[in-house]
């Protein structure tokens, strides 16, 4: 395309989005969207610049594994991501490849060692990184694996899933520092020593960025659903993770 065209086609956009929103005043859902487009549009035109590594020094691109064939993928993923919190985005998702590499139902011996030695340097450097640059306070690291594994073996060589036991890790945010929580049966079978449920942990992400999930919801089918299922009262901020007491 010609140089302006994507600028013309955003600007095309807005002046038909703009005429239909004032023919129908009273739908604040339209005027939402359009928000929400125009908050996306403005993402992919900084985008170019605020992923631009060429900008960052050697020894943080060193810190990150990019000059290693194996760390590199992951701790590009990384480093972008440091570089789109400091411009303001509010989410981040990081995704190693291929995917689901934890899902290790065969191989294990092997795959297990290459897929923690491609995480491993970049993620503890994502949090380093945001430290050094005070940005780990006010941002909130959750590292998760595929799923919980079985203390058994699959087959000789991998193993299944394991739906009574998962690990997590969560940094900055307000999160504790060094703080261990709960632990499973002397097999690593089921979590039995202060447990976290899901909707626990996610009801936790909710509270330390100012949400109360028992307030957050929204009309679905004629039912006031929400990220937690809030017609229930099993959702809980768990308040031994928090650096500060949780707010009521």
């Amino acid at each position: 395309m010609p140089a302006g065209a994507d600028q013309d086609d955003l600007r095309l956009i807005g002046r038909l989005n703009q005429k239909y929103a004032s023919r129908y005043p009273h739908a604040t859902d339209l005027e939402t969207r359009i928000r929400n487009y125009e908050l996306a549009a403005r993402m992919q035109l900084a985008a170019e610049e605020n992923l631009d590594l060429s900008k960052e020094t050697a020894a943080t691109k060193q810190l990150y594994g990019l000059e290693n064939p194996a760390t590199a993928e992951y701790g590009t993923q990384c480093l972008m991501a440091r570089r789109l919190v400091e411009a303001g985005v509010r989410f981040v998702q990081i995704m190693n490849k291929p995917h689901n590499p934890w899902d290790h139902h065969s191989n294990l011996k092997k795959r297990l060692p290459e897929t923690c030695l491609a995480t491993d340097q970049p993620s503890a450097a994502l949090i380093s990184d945001l430290k050094r640059r005070g940005l780990l306070d006010d941002t909130l690291v959750i590292w998760v694996g595929e799923f919980g594994r079985l203390p058994t073996s699959q087959g000789g060589t991998g193993r299944d899933h394991n739906m009574h036991a998962f690990t997590a890790l969560a940094a900055g945010g307000g999160m504790k520092n060094g703080h261990v929580h709960g632990a499973t049966d002397e097999f690593g079978h089921r979590a039995e020593i202060d447990r976290v449920s899901v909707l626990d942990l996610l009801a936790t992400v909710l509270h330390q960025v100012g949400l109360d999930h028992t307030r957050l919801t929204y009309k679905h089918n004629n039912l006031e659903e929400s990220l937690t299922d809030a017609r229930t009262t099993d959702a809980v901020v768990v308040g031994d993770l928090l650096k500060d007491p949780v707010w009521s």
